[in-house]
């Protein structure tokens, strides 16, 4: 299945998609370009509210928000697989059967997922700037990753 495809079939069936994941063995550079793509379209998404910044507030420069966002993003990666692997802890001490590896792969999807909602938040932080619109849709998009994630980590901590 090719990733687009994954992200829609996520919105109705994410067990199936993450146990089809994990079917097909244990694969680091797979369950890392998840994560890698995940981590462009945050950075696309970022570019509208980017723009919009150096519009209105011409003392930051376009191209140095964009190198700032960018470095962000990369120094998240840590941050995404300590999460994994604190998730991994607990579902551990509530029987998961699962592995470190089902739980990346379980966050790195649910991140994917959710990524047309990240655009659509900024579109709408590009468009409106902050305030009711922009937080409106970006608790819907925390809400729909929390779903998805905990759905997926479920499914992913069966397999063993």
């Amino acid at each position: 299945m090719s990733v687009t495809s994954d992200i829609v079939a996520s919105w109705r069936h994410p067990r199936r998609v993450i146990a089809s994941h994990l079917a097909r063995g244990r694969s680091e550079p797979f369950a890392f370009s998840l994560l890698v793509v995940f981590l462009v379209l945050a950075f696309v998404a970022q570019w509208p509210r980017l723009s919009r910044q150096s519009v209105l507030g011409p003392d930051v420069p376009l191209v140095q928000g964009m190198v700032a966002t960018g470095l962000a993003l990369l120094a998240m990666i840590p941050v995404f697989y300590l999460l994994a692997a604190i998730s991994r802890g607990v579902a551990m001490l509530l029987g998961g059967k699962g592995s470190f590896y089902s739980a990346r792969l379980a966050l790195f999807m649910a991140l994917l997922a959710v990524s047309p909602l990240m655009l659509l938040h900024g579109l709408t932080l590009g468009f409106t700037g902050s305030g009711a619109q922009s937080l409106l849709v970006g608790g819907l998009a925390f809400a729909a990753f929390a779903i998805l994630w905990i759905v997926m980590l479920i499914e992913a901590e069966t397999w063993s």
